[in-house]
């Protein structure tokens, strides 16, 4: 009796499921959308291939990941590793705040930066020390764990 409940139970979820899928891709006066959507876009001016030219030059990648991308990877020149530790600092400067004594857990993604340009082979010290004055004026309350991850990182260099 029980096994047959239970089997019941499957398939009306199976079913609810099923429901719920085709009313997920179900669009409901697709027709009416488009139309209105073609109605109501605004003439596109014809761009020069010089605005084009500034525009991809402009749009730098920001996304933390990207950045963290280009800091980890060795073969980054003084030049690249610097622009990426200041758009860090520019665009993801801020950290979240403390989760009581512990750091919030993006934090983690800055100690790794921390550490990766303490031993990176093209930083220098006017970087790291930059980068870390930056990141502990925007983030006040993080200045003991920024301390000891570039302490870390700074003795893993191995002189």
């Amino acid at each position: 009796m029980e096994t047959e409940f239970i089997i019941k139970a499957i398939i009306g979820l199976i079913i609810v499921l099923a429901i719920l899928i085709f009313l997920l891709f179900l669009e409901p006066n697709k027709d009416a959308k488009g139309e209105q959507k073609q109605q109501s876009a605004p003439e596109v001016k014809k761009e020069s291939k010089e605005e084009r030219k500034e525009e991809e030059a402009s749009s730098v990648n920001t996304d933390l990941f990207h950045l963290v991308d280009v800091i980890k990877n060795r073969r980054s020149n003084a030049e690249t590793l610097s622009e990426a530790l200041e758009l860090v600092i520019k665009h993801h400067g801020r950290v979240h705040k403390k989760l009581g004594l512990r750091p919030h857990p993006d934090f983690d993604t800055y100690i790794d930066i921390l550490f990766t340009i303490c031993r990176h082979p093209n930083a220098n010290k006017d970087m790291i020390i930059t980068f870390d004055r930056e990141l502990e004026r925007l983030n006040p309350e993080y200045k003991k764990e920024i301390n000891e991850a570039i302490a870390k990182g700074l003795n893993s260099r191995g002189f």
